[in-house]
């Protein structure tokens, strides 16, 4: 065995992910998948093979590159899109396109979703591929009992005097052919099958979040029930953190900035998944730590994370100890299988700010490659090296870890601004028992703030219709204590 292949075996972890093999050239001659790595990946090595081609394979295997994944459907998935987008030599006899299926929404007025092997140019719209065992089932499964479509194949032409099918009195269908829907809540019901075979789960329940709240303001409540219902059947599902950014294909400059950043730091696996963390507050007020993550060196923000920190008084301020709890509630929930585990991250600030972070994941007992980034000179410290890295600053890493800290910051500062946004927005009035939003803002509107209705009398208050002398005596007395407190101060 060659001595640079048995070093790289010696690290490959016994966790899910994709192996690439190359030749001496750095050309991808075998892209494979595995349970455990090690094993697998070890497996070509230990011993003479029946097959010529796996004996010819052995031999011009020069280097050895992984990505992890989550899980065995991450790995199935990656695997198909760079057998795809690479054509290995030792691959061509594996026809991908037979091997996974896709998930297909027909080109039609009420489309319907089909399973398919073969990807066509004809108008349809195909997701995937997808792991044609586990994964698509379960999507299936969702799909059938919470977002149904046709399944007839004749052509729709709605009629309220026909009678519709038994799949709509299974609840299997909308009645289209019955005109029990029209085209824009059917076309709703399809853009919501796309978001959950995209992954992007935030955006759905968002979606149906909204429709349930509104169908219980209607006293719609089985509506309500349904919508609820689903809201937590999709959340279910989105716990097998099939990544979005994997339905799109890898180009060569990712690559080389993926490898790049592996090499500089050291790392063991490809970073396939980044989190760059960052603070943000106003003297120490509404202070929030924020999480961005990159996938194959873009965002996905489907998978961004606040939390407003909770270990620090209002006004105080002590960014290390922000950073602290930020990292150690972020990996928690990576560790409860809540969220995906990235293979690396980023600290926006220096040494100080990183030995914090550190501490936070030891004290989780986590492990993860660790790296923060100082902005004024653009230098990169590691746990325990007390000589920073200096990269020029054309360097496709540097680059990447650049634009991973912009967006942290970026988010970060929104955040914030929302969060003070929605702080102007709220009166104390609001707080007062006894008042409703629609007193408060009429008040408002009256007096023009709450602190100049705190400077009537209580006979001028109970002026106003609706306000008795006890909820006026209630109203200047809440008011009047809280200006007094903040005098004090």
């Amino acid at each position: 065995m060659k001595e640079k292949i048995s070093a790289i075996l010696k690290t490959l972890p016994e966790r899910p992910g994709v192996y690439l093999m190359r030749d001496i050239d750095g050309k991808i001659i075998y892209v494979g998948k595995a349970i455990k790595l090690k094993r697998r990946v070890s497996s070509y090595f230990r011993h003479s093979h029946s097959s010529p081609r796996l004996n010819k394979l052995v031999e011009l295997i020069e280097d050895i590159s992984i990505i992890r994944t989550e899980t065995e459907a991450e790995a199935l998935i990656v695997e198909a899109k760079l057998i795809r987008r690479y054509s290995p030599f030792f691959n061509i006899e594996l026809k991908m396109s037979d091997k996974y299926p896709f998930l297909k929404i027909t080109n039609e007025d009420y489309p319907r979703l089909e399973i398919t092997r073969h990807k066509r140019e004809d108008g349809a719209l195909y997701l995937g591929p997808f792991v044609d065992a586990g994964n698509i089932r379960n999507l299936m499964r969702l799909a059938e009992r919470y977002f149904p479509l046709r399944v007839c194949r004749s052509k729709i032409s709605p009629d309220k005097n026909k009678r519709p099918c038994v799949e709509y009195n299974l609840g299997r269908s909308m009645g289209a052919c019955a005109a029990l829907c029209s085209q824009s809540e059917y076309r709703e019901r399809v853009a919501d099958l796309i978001l959950l075979f995209e992954g992007k789960s935030a955006e759905l329940v968002e979606r149906l979040r909204e429709r349930m709240n509104e169908a219980a303001k209607n006293l719609e409540f089985e509506k309500a029930a349904t919508c609820r219902d689903t809201i937590r059947a999709v959340w279910k599902l989105s716990r097998q953190k099939i990544s979005s950014a994997l339905q799109e294909d890898l180009d060569n400059e990712t690559w080389k900035v993926l490898n790049r950043v592996q090499e500089i730091l050291g790392l063991k696996v490809l970073a396939w998944r980044i989190d760059a963390f960052d603070i943000s507050h106003t003297h120490g007020h509404d202070t929030y730590g924020c999480c961005v993550v990159f996938e194959q060196g873009r965002p996905s923000p489907n998978l961004y994370r606040r939390f407003k920190i909770r270990s620090l008084k209002d006004g105080e301020i002590n960014d290390f100890a922000s950073i602290y709890e930020t990292v150690k509630r972020r990996y928690a929930h990576v560790m409860d299988n809540s969220e995906p585990a990235p293979q690396l991250a980023l600290i926006d600030g220096g040494p100080e700010q990183l030995e914090y972070a550190q501490r936070a994941i030891k004290e989780l007992g986590y492990e993860i490659p660790m790296i923060a980034l100082a902005k004024r000179e653009e230098l990169i410290f590691l746990p325990d090296n007390p000589e920073p890295l200096r990269l020029e600053r054309d360097d496709i890493a540097l680059q990447l870890f650049q634009r991973l800290r912009d967006e942290v910051h970026r988010y970060a500062i929104t955040t914030h601004k929302n969060a003070r946004a929605k702080h102007m927005r709220h009166s104390r009035l609001d707080d007062i028992p006894g008042i409703g939003r629609k007193k408060a803002a009429e008040l408002l509107v009256k007096f023009g703030s709450a602190k100049k209705v705190s400077e009537l009398s209580v006979e001028e208050l109970q002026k106003v219709s609706g306000i008795g002398p006890k909820l006026a005596k209630i109203i200047l007395e809440n008011l009047n204590r809280d200006y007094e407190t903040a005098k004090s101060f």
